[in-house]
């Protein structure tokens, strides 16, 4: 346990009495002084309570240490000892040897280019040093962490016990920090108030608060240290979803603004128009759509499918509903590229039918835009389909009536809420190619009703991928040209090249070239890249349908929007450049007609993770294993982090470790809320209070009504 101070305690409460530890800062805790807490803050540990959910990355058992003479090769340990000598390597990579004995030993301990340590490390230093054991000749540790033991009292900190590892930052070390945090549990812990009904703590088999916060920091064994996880995590969890939940709430409380005016026969029209049959699964969500459409509620619903599975068509059917209705509709897609391709795209599908729409960027020329305002205003536009741009002051409706919003998950939640505000109280549909398993589904989207397109349109033909490095670049190129010359159609996608439209331009339009004068001469290649105007863009794709052009050589403009079932080969260049989602979107290009199907992905150089990510693709089509792998490598808050979803930041919970504990503080959450839907009850105060400061006091996260 930390060292003992009563008085402090006493201190502790008395400063604690009027004010929250989310208000106290952390310069209060004992030593702490002004350098120290801009230290401290680097590391967003502004409080005392951030102070407290500081989570240790790991922990090191002290109070057995491996003597040195017992360090196997190939595994990284922790032993101790007393500096006899000292050597630096000066040339080449700078390396620090410090050469430590115990009564079994001596170990060579080597820091490489830390020329720092020899201001802090000598001879007849005792230290404490981490890494993994090699052998050349004597035992070697390559050192990732180390500790000074000075021989004080706070020794008893930092060695013969469970000592927690915390993320530290430059000037901080871990033995500082575990020291700061030490103090602020003896001066602040008692203050801490219990968040959890004792029928829900108990229910679940968990741990005091106060308890579950010191045994985070200084357990008496890792038992101890597990069962503080899972209460902190189970904590936050439930507020994350009461405030999901309570969200959800609020939206089905509110009234729209407009009703649609009904016209029997409309969706039959559009189905009619269409050249293909719609799936069972269209049908059903078709079915939650139009209940939506005509509820005097809002429909917050989230549309998700998997690459192909028709997605597009879906939304152009609602929009089609909500103009046929009498009202006005909006497509938000992240990217300019994106937007011009859904505008081509509901342009093909419902021009037709006497729909006026029109594009939205911020790229257009001032005219254009002045005019189309205009007319956005005036009614004259049924519908707009845009990027942000559509959020800009000055773009107003004449009646709102459906935002559509395409890969949501790029899009922060204040950002939707901008779109919602250009009308009453529009319906809200959300879409996403990127399948979310179950855990992550009810956190990230559980303000919203979701429907899934789980179903494929038929005759689609079998997809097989390959993974070849640079040598096998010609022989793939001869096999192109044999599948071209033999009536097949393909698209070369040239690299990823940072997110710059001009350079993956002069990249497309290079290879073009190279493959014209190359091994495809005589074969029409087309180009396709951001910065085409979208007449041609459009232009390009109709000859490519058409099989005009036989090759299309094109920037990751095409990883969506694009249906052509003639073409049967997508080969992705630099493919390690891409994440596995963008991969399967575009791979999803092929694979549209009844023929068997080929995408080859072309790379160079690879990371560890770059194989993993190309060796999933080649050894399975399903989205949603696709998804988990990419949940698994990347980690839930790189893949769609939180606070895109107007959610709050997690610090001690992990969305894909700790599965099990949302499940069960989602179902706690429910019951919560059937129960006391305000958390008004007296003994729920503490829940209700952390679930308005994180939902609604802190900036960039919606609030919850």
């Amino acid at each position: 346990m930390p060292t003992s101070r009563p008085t402090a305690v006493a201190t502790g409460q008395a400063r604690s009495a009027s004010r929250s530890l989310h208000d106290i800062p952390a310069q209060y805790v004992k030593g702490v002084g002004p350098t120290r807490a801009e230290q401290l803050a680097r590391l967003g540990l502004r409080t005392v309570e951030d102070l407290f959910y500081h989570q240790p990355h790991r922990y090191e058992d002290r109070s057995h240490l491996a003597t040195i003479a017992s360090l196997r090769p190939g595994l990284k340990q922790t032993t101790q000892g007393v500096v006899l000598a000292l050597s630096e390597k000066r040339y080449g990579k700078h390396q620090f040897v410090a050469a430590l004995s115990d009564d079994t030993g001596v170990l060579q301990a080597i820091w490489f280019g830390q020329r720092f340590l020899r201001r802090v490390i000598h001879r007849g230093t005792r230290l404490i040093v981490h890494g993994r054991v090699e052998r050349a000749g004597v035992v070697q540790m390559v050192v990732d962490e180390h500790e000074v033991l000075t021989g004080d009292e706070d020794d008893t900190l930092h060695t013969g016990r469970i000592v927690p590892m915390h993320p530290a930052t430059e000037g901080l070390s871990p033995r500082v920090l575990r020291t700061i945090i030490a103090r602020a549990l003896d001066e602040y812990l008692d203050a801490l108030p219990e968040l959890l009904p004792d029928h829900i703590r108990k229910q679940q088999g968990l741990a005091r608060h106060q308890e579950a916060v010191r045994n985070l920091h200084f357990p008496s064994s890792m038992e101890d240290a597990e069962a503080a996880h899972r209460r902190l995590a189970f904590d936050e969890l439930l507020v994350l979803q009461l405030g999901v939940l309570m969200r959800k709430q609020a939206v089905r409380v509110v009234e729209k603004g407009i009703r649609y005016k009904r016209r029997g026969g409309l969706l039959a029209q559009f189905v009619a128009t269409l050249p293909y049959s719609l799936t069972a699964a269209q049908h059903r969500v078709l079915g939650d759509v139009t209940g939506d459409l005509y509820s005097p509620r809002p429909m917050n619903r989230l549309l998700q499918g998997d690459v192909g599975s028709g997605k597009t068509v879906v939304a152009a059917a609602a929009l089609w509903l909500c103009v046929g209705g009498g009202c006005q509709g909006a497509l938000m897609a992240p990217t300019e590229i994106l937007a011009e391709q859904h505008y081509l795209t509901f342009r093909r599908l419902l021009a037709p039918l006497g729909v006026r729409l029109a594009l939205v960027t911020g790229s257009r020329r001032r005219p254009d835009r002045d005019r189309i305002r205009e007319a956005l205003a005036a009614g004259e536009i049924d519908v707009a389909v845009g990027t942000h741009a559509l959020l800009e002051e000055g773009v107003e409706f004449a009646r709102l009536g459906l935002v559509v919003v395409d890969e949501q998950h790029k899009f922060g939640v204040l950002q939707r809420a901008e779109l919602r505000q250009k009308g009453e109280h529009p319906d809200v549909l959300v879409m996403t190619a990127t399948p979310i398993p179950r855990t992550l589904s009810m956190t990230l989207y559980g303000d919203l009703d979701a429907s899934v397109l789980d179903e494929m349109p038929p005759g689609r033909g079998v997809i097989k991928t390959y993974v070849r490095g640079p040598e096998k670049r010609p022989e793939v190129y001869q096999w192109v040209r044999q599948q071209v010359d033999g009536g097949h159609r393909v698209y070369v996608v040239c690299p990823l090249i940072e997110e710059s439209d001009k350079l993956q331009a002069e990249a497309a339009i290079h290879l073009a070239e190279r493959l014209r004068a190359g091994v495809l001469d005589g074969v029409t290649v087309g180009l396709l890249h951001g910065r085409m105007r979208p007449d041609d863009k459009d232009a390009v794709m109709e000859q490519f349908r058409t099989g005009a052009i036989r090759v299309l050589v094109a920037t990751p403009v095409i990883e969506v929007g694009i249906d052509v079932p003639e073409a049967t080969i997508m080969i992705v260049e630099d493919a390690d450049r891409f994440g596995l989602a963008q991969l399967h979107q575009l791979r999803g290009r092929v694979g549209r007609g009844p023929q068997t199907s080929f995408c080859v992905l072309l790379s160079s150089a690879m990371s560890d993770p770059a194989r993993e990510r190309l060796d999933t693709m080649a050894q399975t089509s399903d989205g949603f294993v696709i998804a988990q792998r990419d949940l698994e490598l990347r980690g839930p808050g790189e893949l769609m982090g939180t606070r895109q979803h107007g959610l709050p930041d997690l610090r001690i919970a992990d969305l894909l470790g700790d599965a099990p504990i949302l499940q069960d503080a989602h179902r706690e959450a429910g019951h919560l809320l059937a129960d006391d839907p305000d958390l008004s009850q007296r003994d729920h105060a503490e829940l209700r209070d952390l679930v308005r400061r994180r939902f609604v006091e802190r900036p960039g996260v919606a609030a919850v009504g």
